[in-house]
């Protein structure tokens, strides 16, 4: 049993990241996050599909309309592994 394993017993594992790939390596219980990690998260590489695909989804809608889309993709990709 590693050390990660050993705190699951005692307490809840949240992740405090938008790196939602990083999220599967650690199996966290719960999720939080602000917009400055999804904006973090959102320019690496791995992460343009989602983006290119959400901006094109909502193209000519105000910016702050594409952000919350943005946000909420990346909150539901989230929830998926927790």
């Amino acid at each position: 049993m590693n050390q990660l394993d050993a705190l699951k017993q005692y307490t809840t594992v949240v992740a405090d990241t938008g790196d939602f790939k990083q999220m599967e390596a650690y199996r966290p219980q719960d999720a939080t996050t602000n917009p400055s990690l999804i904006l973090k998260a959102v320019q690496k590489p791995d992460y343009a599909p989602l983006l290119k695909d959400t901006v094109n989804k909502f193209r000519g809608r105000a910016l702050d309309e594409v952000m919350d889309h943005l946000l909420v993709r990346f909150g539901c990709e989230i929830l998926q592994r927790v």
